[in-house]
């Protein structure tokens, strides 16, 4: 998924660390609920596009 926003932009927009974004991408942290609804919206996109493996 290409949404043209660096690691860091989007830490600072959902309140977290651009590490913490680096180990969401591959799967080596899991976020909350919350965080995972905080992502979407700042994405612009549904958790189903989020964590579906074929939009990867």
């Amino acid at each position: 998924m290409k949404v043209g926003m660096t690691q860091r932009e989007l830490a600072i927009k959902v309140g977290l660390t651009r590490q913490t974004i680096g180990l969401i991408e591959n799967d080596n942290y899991n976020p909350s609920l919350r965080v995972c609804l905080n992502i979407a919206d700042t994405l612009e996109e549904s958790l189903d596009a989020l964590f579906n493996p074929k939009y990867f």
